[in-house]
């Protein structure tokens, strides 16, 4: 096997630098760039379990002699960053020490009958990457961000996903009139009407939509839901948050499989 190039860099005006600190704290900067940057060893682990080959991968000095040992094949070029640069660019309280830079290709159109979760403007990034998790571990395998969810590949979705993201066919930017090409009842959470979930007779293949933190799902996806759906709360919280309700939904319909 040949040997990686591997560079060290120290400066901080080395372009791809540059270009590295952008994917690292901007959320949108992998749509420009058409690369993703995944930091620490959970997520790099994660990207070559499910066959994802990086196209650099990048290490602090004080890391790469240890490294070696494991990744020093991991990528066809390797980037050593001083200490302090790769702080710098870091987006964790204490730098990982190690990330991948991915290719990020524009995702696909959306498969008709494929069991979905719908984003529906959910903008928290803690939220959406733990609604990744859930999805994958339930048997969905299509996650669809209309317009206003936050960013599926930026840095703080990808942490909270913790690599639920190379499980799934992510799209993004759709508007609600192409939902329908899912072909699939669309199911909505509701706090106040609809079936009680531990009783509903859940259809499979389905999507479901979950809504915005604060205004819920969407008027005109409401309307053009199959099912309403409540959880039942006999603790008599007024609702709860979404990536706890996406959690208990979608493994309701992957027991019911």
């Amino acid at each position: 096997m040949t040997s990686p190039s591997v560079t060290p860099i120290h400066s901080r005006d080395n372009a791809f630098v540059k270009d590295l600190r952008r994917l690292a704290q901007d959320s949108t900067a992998y749509r420009k760039q058409g690369r993703v940057w995944l930091e620490g060893d959970h997520l790099c682990r994660a990207a070559l379990e499910r066959h994802q080959r990086p196209a650099v991968a990048v290490f602090a000095e004080s890391f790469w002699p240890l490294a070696q040992v494991e990744w020093a094949q991991a990528a066809p070029k390797i980037i050593v960053l001083s200490d302090a640069l790769f702080a710098e660019i870091s987006g964790l309280e204490s730098p990982a020490r190690m990330g991948f830079v991915i290719d990020w290709a524009v995702p696909a159109s959306l498969q008709p009958g494929v069991a979905t979760v719908v984003l529906d403007r959910v903008q928290d990034a803690g939220n959406v990457g733990s609604i990744l998790r859930s999805a994958s571990a339930f048997g969905f395998r299509q996650v669809v961000a209309v317009k206003g969810s936050a960013a599926l590949w930026s840095p703080k979705v990808l942490r909270a996903g913790m690599g639920a993201h190379f499980a799934l066919d992510l799209i993004e930017g759709v508007e609600h009139a192409e939902l329908q090409a899912l072909q699939v009842p669309l199911l909505v959470t509701s706090s106040h009407a609809g079936d009680w979930l531990h009783r509903a007779a859940l259809p499979w293949p389905c999507a479901w939509v979950m809504g915005h933190e604060g205004q819920g799902v969407s008027p005109v996806l409401e309307e053009r839901s199959a099912l309403r759906i409540r959880i039942a709360q006999p603790g008599g919280e007024e609702s709860l948050n979404v990536a706890a309700a996406a959690a208990i939904c979608l493994h309701a319909s992957g027991a019911a499989r």
